[in-house]
């Protein structure tokens, strides 16, 4: 872990491939059964229409393309040399598998990058594509990345995810069975639930067989019903020393092995609504790593 009080997800890479490796954040234009009707319209109470992404497949910017792009950047940036090709936006298995096999195919042909790290619903991979994507792994990094958010039933119906903790369950498992990698996604500070709540999450995770895990701060981004629970005064987002606090806690449950990937999220500045130190990343990843050092806390150390 070095210096950090958790594995982190870079020196994770960097002991793979012995250099920096950048991921890609690619929009490939797919929906979400939760909004296209599949499921339900309207989505969780937090996405907006763009949902996550960069708007880059609306303009009609190919996934090679959006590579190219980026990787220029990154390299200047952070001296990456490799990249792993993220498609974040919305469910990416949420699509037919032909037309996802290209998606796929069309960023792994570059070479520069490594593998690919697909986010997309625990209720949203068929076994087609799972399987496809086990045949991809067998000379490439491949990372599932699943919505969980929270192991609350309450939680998950509140914020209408339109599945429960059962469907995160049954995807771990049949994605495990092909030797893939899991990622979960979490987020702290969702509507009604109590630190306990939370760290109940981090106990579920830590009794399953997941590889990493993604840590968000729940903010408030313009168009969406949390936009509008913010308006009224029905939520109120946590404060810095809060979430810091939750973080700690949360990891200090997780096994040391499971790689640690995000501690917060990243909002468009322009779609961001509140908080307003969401948009401060190195002061909370600061704020986190202090807390942390206070109180003796390192990832698994509560277990």
């Amino acid at each position: 872990m070095q210096d950090k009080p958790y594995r982190d997800f870079s020196s994770y890479l960097r002991a793979l491939y012995g250099c920096r490796v950048q991921k890609i954040t690619l929009d490939a234009g797919l929906s979400c059964p939760n909004r296209d009707g599949s499921l339900a319209r309207g989505g969780c109470i937090y996405c907006n229409s763009r949902g996550s992404g960069t708007g880059a497949a609306a303009r009609g910017t190919s996934i090679s393309r959006q590579i190219e792009e980026a990787k220029e950047a990154l390299a200047r940036r952070y001296k990456a040399r490799l990249f792993l090709a993220y498609f974040q936006s919305f469910s990416n298995t949420n699509a037919p598998l032909p037309r996802l096999a290209n998606l796929y195919a069309e960023a792994l042909s570059d070479p520069d990058v490594v593998g690919l790290s697909i986010g997309t619903r625990p209720d949203c991979v068929p076994e087609p594509v799972l399987d496809h994507l086990a045949g991809l792994a067998r000379d490439r990094l491949i990372w599932l990345e699943y919505g969980l958010q929270s192991a609350k039933e309450e939680t998950l119906r509140l914020i209408n995810r339109q599945h429960g903790v059962e469907a995160f369950s049954d995807a771990v498992r049949r994605t495990r069975r092909r030797g893939l990698s899991v990622c979960a996604h979490v987020i702290l500070g969702l509507p009604g639930e109590t630190r306990q709540d939370m760290l109940r999450t981090a106990e579920l995770l830590a009794e399953s067989d997941v590889q990493a895990v993604k840590l968000h701060l729940l903010y408030v981004v313009k168009g969406t019903v949390l936009h509008d629970w913010y308006a009224q005064g029905c939520y109120r987002c946590l404060e810095r020393e809060e979430y810091a606090t939750l973080v700690g806690e949360f990891l200090s449950l997780l096994p040391p092995e499971m790689i640690v990937q995000r501690l917060t999220g990243d909002p468009h500045r322009d779609e961001l609504v509140a908080p307003a130190w969401a948009l401060e990343k190195a002061a909370n990843l600061e704020a986190i790593h202090e807390i942390m050092r206070q109180r003796g806390l390192r990832q698994g150390s509560a277990r």
